[in-house]
């Protein structure tokens, strides 16, 4: 007979019961094993998720888990689209504000901000570039300008040293944000200016080491080179030309490289003009119309080896027109009202548009594999100053996408 003793046995049942208690504590306990459960959860239910505990909030604000949730949820559709408003009294000292037009299927809580008020800036901020989920802000005052990485997602910004405090005489030409999450945590800040007419110099900024240094050989370029609003693509910033061939900085590299030029394109439809240049999904585009003096344009990708822009898309407006005839201006100049504002770029190539905007304040959605548009926004006029047929421009619109990367 075996001996009896005095410990209790539990039941099946009881073990079940006790297992969602022992199973989240164990989870709760295990920051990997957490980790790997909340990692996959968009950025908008994670920003949700820093309130739970200040544990949480350590935990989903480490560097190395926004570069884990990358990694598993990479994200470059913009959520969003912020345009720059003409302000109500056109005057330098106005305060910037911006339209937002949600791109964005699921339930989305709405803009982040209207305004930029995130530091203390008596002549105002506003948005210079995005870039994958950053924005590179500035003051509006061009004699003390303060420059400013901000991440709408998160509300952090980190305010930027002077680019050139140990240069003098030196003339700030454009100032370029360049952040890929896939490829590292870090952002890069590339600043053009001049120390002599037509003689340029790039310093390179780094969030890693959060300071300026000197990036490249000097170099030479035309006077009517354009060396403002570069886009970040494939490692480099591009900047377009007016004429000759455009210019781009290999960051990885430090060296300055060249871009073909757009072809030439048959029938006479007037001079070209660059309407929309940008990077969507992993691809660089760009978008000449012929003064808004037709409705068909085509749309240019470049190669990734730089071997050549091809014609990606080609787009008729007709359609858009028949739907809005007050796109059509009459006048000294006969020309249709309309503004490209942004590329997106899908997975899948079926569903990918094109942002126009129309007399109105209305932004559309055009699809490039059908044809068809639907409306996203609009916007009526509030004053005299946004009563004119156009109220953005593809310049002043800036995408936005979610994201946990700091700054």
């Amino acid at each position: 007979m075996l001996p009896t003793t005095d410990t209790e046995t539990s039941s099946p049942e009881e073990d079940c019961l006790q297992t969602p208690s022992s199973a989240a504590t164990i989870i709760a306990s295990n920051d990997d094993l957490l980790t790997e459960i909340i990692v996959c959860t968009p950025v908008n239910s994670l920003i949700r998720f820093k309130s739970v505990s200040k544990h949480w909030f350590s935990l989903i604000s480490a560097s190395h888990f926004s570069l884990l949730h990358t990694m598993r949820r990479p994200n470059r559709r913009p959520s969003g689209l912020f345009l720059r408003k003409a302000p109500s009294i056109p005057s330098s000292f106005a305060k910037t504000e911006y339209e937002f037009v949600s791109l964005s299927n699921s339930n989305f809580s709405g803009a982040p901000f209207r305004s930029l008020n995130f530091a203390d800036a008596p002549s105002g901020i506003q948005i210079s570039q995005s870039c994958n989920g950053l924005l590179l802000c500035c003051t509006l005052r061009k004699e003390t300008r303060n420059y400013y990485i901000y991440n709408p997602t998160t509300k952090q910004y980190s305010t930027l040293p002077v680019p050139h405090s140990g240069a003098k005489s030196s003339t700030v030409f454009g100032v370029n944000l360049a952040f890929d999450p896939l490829k590292s945590i870090h952002y890069k800040v590339i600043c053009v200016r001049s120390t002599a007419p037509s003689v340029y110099c790039i310093d390179e900024y780094s969030s890693e080491t959060r300071s300026w240094r000197s990036c490249g050989d000097p170099f030479t370029t035309s006077h009517d080179r354009v060396l403002t609003d570069g886009v970040f693509w494939n490692s480099s910033v591009h900047w377009i030309s007016p004429s000759g061939a455009s210019l781009r900085f290999d960051i990885d590299h430090e060296c300055l490289g060249t871009m073909p030029m757009i072809p030439a394109v048959s029938g006479d439809r007037g001079p070209r003009r660059d309407t929309y240049f940008g990077q969507a999904n992993g691809h660089l585009h760009l978008i000449e119309t012929y003064g808004n003096l037709t409705t068909q344009f085509d749309v240019f990708e470049m190669e990734r080896d730089y071997s050549k822009w091809f014609v990606k898309y080609s787009v008729d407006l007709v359609g858009i027109l028949n739907a809005f005839p007050e796109m059509e201006q009459r006048g000294c100049i006969h020309y249709y009202a309309y503004c490209i504002l942004s590329l997106v770029r899908e997975d899948h190539e079926d569903e990918s548009s094109l942002l126009v905007h129309v007399p109105g304040g209305k932004v559309l959605s055009y699809k490039f594999k059908d044809n068809t548009f639907k409306e996203l926004h609009n916007s009526a006029p509030e004053n005299f100053y946004q009563c004119l047929p156009l109220q953005f421009r593809s310049y002043y619109a800036y995408t936005y996408i979610e994201s946990l990367a700091s700054v």
